[in-house]
């Protein structure tokens, strides 16, 4: 038996191919989850993002300020929204509705012509630098041009002081620390894999050591059985956020301007999202292989098109629908929001009831999947 003989790798080869073929779902998604990265990659991730929502407040209606909106639209980088008030404006940037507010003061075009400079106040939403910078850039870069056709001669000479001047206040971030971005949206996507794998693998292992069976035998219902089997990993989730949070306030001093018990019950519904998930995935699989790949197929698009990675306005239409239906793209502005911004439930809301929605959703598939698996 010593050496090597063709004839007995040829028989191995056969076997192993002729096992492959049996294995199709785990041929299906190792084949699937390259191009899935493909064209994730290829058509939804832009790291310049364009047509930002930007607010437009004026309170002097002229033609230097349809000169001046029309050079920002004109960049492509800014999508103008007419707003009538003060908190309107103020409440849209804490929802995270708009990531820029223009201010244009009154009598405007009174102190252009005067020569007077007048300031054109401009906030940008920080908690996520990288959205805003090329926007930011852009900005500074075609204000000083925007008036020029509509300038009297007198004051079109280069030596000339600038019509207006351009004050930028970056809020919630106003040193723009990468790591106030980051570490937020890192309790999300830290949850995201321990709760949802080590629930799909749990379940899976369980089954390929044949004691699933056992369950068979017991008098508990599906429903029951999927509480049994998800609630001790809510317990271990919280754990995870207290070493979390505690990391992030004494370490990389992230402040948390919002209520603290918030946080925590929307990260609680969160985990309910990625336990359910992990159980509906638990039936679907029949190998802890199988399980890591489907959770693959969950992760990998949250990743990329939740908002944490890449800037999430500057994907396109299709690719942010596809993102509003995931649970991380949510849970990572409630953490921002909260953490950053210091929202309450009012603007926390938007993004809370679809996580609960999708919880429920899918918890009721999870236990409908687990009662078809018994039978």
């Amino acid at each position: 038996m010593s050496g090597l003989s063709f004839s007995r790798l040829y028989a191995m080869l056969i076997k192993e191919f002729l096992q492959m073929r049996r294995d199709r779902g785990t041929i299906g998604i190792t084949v699937m989850l390259p191009i899935v990265q493909l064209f994730l990659f290829g058509y939804a991730i832009n790291t310049n993002p364009r047509h930002l929502p930007t607010a437009l407040l004026s309170a002097d209606h002229s033609a230097y300020e349809r000169s001046l909106t029309f050079a920002m639209v004109n960049s492509s980088y800014f999508d103008l929204r007419d707003y009538t008030s003060e908190k309107a404006v103020d409440q849209a940037l804490n929802r995270g509705d708009i990531l820029f507010a223009m201010r244009i003061p009154p009598n405007f075009a009174r102190s252009v012509d005067r020569g007077e400079s007048p300031e054109v106040l401009v906030e940008a939403d920080s908690t996520d630098p990288v959205a805003t910078a090329s926007a930011t850039a852009a900005m500074v870069s075609v204000a000083p041009n925007a008036l020029t056709r509509d300038l009297p001669p007198n004051m079109r000479q280069a030596a000339a002081k600038p019509p207006f001047t351009v004050t930028l206040h970056n809020k919630y971030n106003p040193e723009q620390i990468t790591a106030l971005n980051i570490v937020p949206g890192l309790i999300g996507v830290i949850l995201s894999f321990s709760t949802l794998v080590v629930t799909t693998l749990a379940i899976t292992r369980e089954r390929e050591a044949g004691t699933l069976e056992n369950l068979l035998a017991m008098p508990a219902s599906p429903l029951e059985v999927m509480l049994g089997k998800i609630i001790p990993y809510i317990g271990l989730g919280y754990v995870q956020v207290t070493v979390i949070l505690l990391v992030a306030t004494l370490v990389f001093h992230v402040p948390v301007a919002g209520p603290l018990p918030l946080l925590v019950l929307a990260l609680g519904v969160f985990i309910a999202c990625n336990l359910s998930i992990g159980f509906t995935l638990s039936s679907l699989a029949t190998t802890q292989m199988q399980a890591q790949q489907l959770a693959m197929f969950v992760l990998l698009p949250s990743m990329l098109l939740g908002g944490f990675l890449f800037p999430f306005a500057g994907m396109p239409p299709w690719a942010q629908d596809i993102g509003q239906v995931l649970p991380l793209t949510h849970i990572l502005r409630i953490c921002r929001g909260i953490l950053l911004k210091g929202n309450s439930l009012p603007e926390v809301w938007p993004d809370l009831w679809p996580m609960g929605l999708f919880a429920l959703v899918v918890g009721t598939i999870a236990v409908r999947s687990y009662r078809q698996t018994l039978d």
